[in-house]
C-alpha cells in the first residue's frame, strides 16, 4: 500500500485538475464559443505548451510513420470526438451533470480490459466498480437538485466522452506508445489535430479569432487548455505504470472535484444524498488499486 501512495497522489492531483475545467467549460459555452473552434485552440495551445518542453530538453524529433499513424489514432479518440461531444453537451446540461458521467469511465475500461487481455478478472476490482457505480446511481436519485432540464438526449452526447477514454487508455495499455513519452503524445497527437479541426472550425463556421479584449470566458478556457495539456500527459503516464482500470478511476475524482468547482464557481446545490454518494466514491477508488509491481508503457505491439 505504501508504494502505492506516489500513484495515489498524482490520480489526485489530475482529477483536481481535470475536475476543474467541468465548471469553467461551462463558462466558455455559455459565452456562445463552439465546439471545432474551441478544439482547435486546445489542439494549438498542447502544441505551443509541449513544444517549449520538448526543445527546452532537447528532446523534439520528427516521428515516424507508424507514431504518426497512432498519433492521429490518439488525436481522434483522445481530443476530437470526446471533445465535441462534451463542449456541446456542457451547452445543455449542468456542470455537475457532466461530472458525475465521467465516473462511467472505469465501469466501460474494465470490461474493455478484459477483452483485450489489458488486466485479468478480480472479485476485488468489481467490488470496487459496482461501488462506484452505486455512487453513480445514488447521485442520478438526487438528480432534482441540479438546476435546468436533463435532456436524455444530451446525457447520451455527453458519454460519448467517457466511452472514448476508457477505450483510449486500453488502446495506450495493449499496444503502447510507440516510443513516445506521454508529452511526446500530447504534442504530436495535437500537431496532426491542427489542420482538421481548423478546417472543420472554418466550414462550421465556428473558427474564434484571436479576442482583442479578455473576460471571465477568454481566461476560463486559457485555463481549461493549460489543464488539459498537463492532465492528459499525466493520465498517459499513469496508465502506463498503474494500468488502465486504476487509472480509470480518476473519473471518480473528477466528480468529487467537478461537484466541489461547480459549487465554488457556478453556485450549483446538491441534495444531501450525493455527499453520501462522493463518500462510496472513494471506497470504490481504493478498493481498486494498481498492479502490485508497475510496468512501463512498452514501446509497440
Amino acid at each position: 500500500m505504501k508504494e502505492n501512495l506516489p500513484l495515489f497522489g498524482v490520480l489526485i492531483l489530475l482529477g483536481a485538475g481535470w475536475g476543474v475545467t467541468m465548471p469553467l467549460t461551462k463558462i466558455v459555452v455559455g459565452a456562445g464559443y463552439q465546439h471545432f473552434g474551441l478544439i482547435f485552440w486546445q489542439f494549438a495551445i498542447a502544441v505551443a505548451l509541449m513544444g517549449t518542453v520538448l526543445i527546452i530538453r532537447g528532446a523534439l524529433c520528427w516521428p515516424n510513420k507508424t507514431q504518426l499513424r497512432f498519433a492521429c489514432l490518439i488525436a481522434l479518440i483522445g481530443t476530437l470526438l470526446p471533445n465535441s461531444a462534451s463542449y456541446q453537451a456542457a451547452v445543455h446540461l449542468p456542470s455537475g451533470i457532466i461530472s458525475i458521467l465521467l465516473s462511467l469511465i472505469p465501469m466501460l475500461a474494465f470490461p474493455i480490459a478484459l477483452t483485450l487481455g489489458n488486466d485479468h478478472f478480480s472479485m476485488r476490482k468489481l467490488i470496487g466498480l459496482m461501488v462506484g457505480f452505486s455512487a453513480v446511481a445514488l447521485i442520478a436519485l438526487n438528480g432534482s437538485s441540479f438546476a435546468g432540464n436533463v435532456s436524455l438526449w444530451w446525457l447520451a452526447i455527453a458519454l460519448i466522452a467517457p466511452s472514448f477514454y476508457a477505450l483510449e487508455g486500453n488502446v495506450v495499455a495493449k499496444w503502447g506508445t510507440y516510443g513516445f513519452d506521454p508529452v511526446e503524445i500530447l504534442l504530436w497527437s495535437s500537431v496532426v489535430g491542427l489542420l482538421p479541426s481548423l478546417a472543420l472550425a472554418l466550414g462550421s463556421g465556428q473558427f474564434i479569432p484571436v479576442p482583442t479584449t479578455w473576460g471571465l470566458p477568454e481566461f476560463s478556457f486559457l485555463i481549461i487548455s493549460i489543464a488539459h495539456a498537463i492532465v492528459y500527459a499525466g493520465y498517459v503516464w499513469l496508465v502506463g505504470r498503474a494500468g488502465p482500470i486504476f487509472a480509470a478511476q480518476v473519473s471518480y475524482l473528477v466528480t468529487i472535484f467537478g461537484i466541489f468547482w461547480a459549487v465554488i464557481l457556478l453556485g450549483e446545490a446538491y441534495a444531501s444524498g450525493i455527499w453520501i454518494a462522493l463518500a462510496l466514491m472513494i471506497c470504490g477508488l481504493f478498493l481498486v488499486q494498481p498492479r502490485r509491481k508497475p510496468e512501463p508503457i512498452g514501446d509497440a505491439l
